[in-house]
């Protein structure tokens, strides 16, 4: 898809020569490890996205935001900072904006060189999940980052564009919304669809499109965030009396994690230039949840913003109440984590060893 660029030419304030001039800065400056974070994915990434967008998946409002920097909502789904942020943190880099957020970037192209995230909430590895309510996958790589990229060739060149993109870390954390979807739509034997694993294998297929797709527009260092242990999270819980863990959901991130892992071996051993690490959040998250007191939390299995009766909803909303310690609970709402959460799985990723963290961690894949 050949899309307009987003920069003017080099008679712009952000033209040719300040644009390289602050890419030749990047190259020499000390101990910088990776120069820009490219983030796609879903509301576990979304910096503000949605906020753009007609849709029900939105966290623009109280109680989201409590804890961030002015208790203010910022479209993200958390109580404070997201998986975005603490990575760019743990890489030394500031939270790349939100792609939408940018507008007319006529002035500002030198922004694209720190990073963009391009992830919303809601969206999925396929294109029919949440279909029309998002940004979907597809659109994140073909329409959003192809334009960025785009704008960078025509500012930089080619040849010093593919070296920057290639030096950059690629943050893709997706797939939960469409095992979500499934699991939601209706008991599993009254169900019209394929079997589990006809379906992991379409969830497979659409990622490795979409991986290879990334790989041509230049990625070359990959940290993939596999799912949580979604059966355990707030939202599916309830639909057991006993508020126990739902056994499908559970299963499915299972089988997506491990198809996903294959993928991103396959990608390295085809591509001797593709470098990735793969971080197991179902592992590391299911210890929090089934430890909770050993990993410094009171509360691993209802939501901090939930209805007065305990209920969570998808989004934490106005309506709902908040529990008195954020940093007690491992889990924000019915679908996401709170801000405490995300940093201790972050420091895993970057700090980590196998098997949570394989091949590389995120230290090592960022390293020079």
């Amino acid at each position: 898809m050949k899309m307009a660029s987003p920069c003017r030419s080099t008679t712009t304030i952000c033209g040719g020569l300040l644009l390289l001039l602050a890419f030749v800065a990047e190259m020499v400056q000390g101990g910088a490890s990776a120069p820009a974070l490219y983030v796609l994915g879903d509301s576990l990434a979304d910096v503000g996205n949605n906020n753009y967008l007609v849709t029900p998946f939105r966290a623009n409002f109280p109680h989201n935001g409590v804890d961030y920097p002015g208790h203010l909502p910022t479209g993200r789904f958390s109580n404070g900072h997201n998986l975005a942020d603490f990575i760019a943190a743990s890489l030394g880099l500031p939270s790349p904006p939100a792609y939408l957020s940018m507008g007319n970037t006529t002035g500002n192209c030198s922004l694209f060189l720190n990073g963009v995230n391009f992830a919303s909430g809601g969206a999925g590895v396929l294109d029919a999940t949440n279909k029309g309510l998002t940004i979907s996958f597809d659109e994140q790589i073909e329409r959003d980052y192809t334009t960025v990229y785009g704008g960078l060739v025509q500012q930089l060149g080619q040849a010093q564009a593919s070296i920057h993109v290639a030096r950059s870390i690629f943050t893709v954390g997706i797939g939960g919304n469409d095992i979500a979807a499934r699991v939601l739509s209706g008991p599993k034997d009254q169900r019209q669809m394929s079997s589990d694993q006809q379906f992991i294998a379409s969830l497979a297929q659409s990622l490795k499109r979409k991986l290879q797709r990334m790989y041509k527009l230049g990625m070359r260092r990959l940290f993939f965030v596999g799912t949580g242990p979604l059966g355990c999270y707030p939202l599916l819980r309830q639909r057991s009396l006993a508020m126990e863990c739902d056994a499908e959901a559970s299963s499915l991130s299972m089988q997506y994690s491990a198809a996903a892992a294959t993928i991103l071996r396959d990608m390295s051993t085809r591509r001797p230039d593709f470098e990735y690490s793969s971080f197991d959040q179902y592992t590391a998250l299911l210890g929090y949840i089934q430890e909770p007191e050993a990993n410094g939390f009171a509360e691993a299995k209802a939501a901090c913003c939930a209805l007065g009766n305990g209920t969570a909803l998808l989004i934490c909303t106005p309506a709902n109440a908040l529990c008195a310690d954020r940093a007690s609970h491992v889990f924000w709402d019915g679908a996401h984590l709170t801000e405490v959460t995300t940093e201790k799985l972050v420091a895993v990723a970057f700090n980590g060893s196998a098997p949570l963290v394989s091949p590389v961690n995120l230290k090592q894949l960022s390293a020079p």
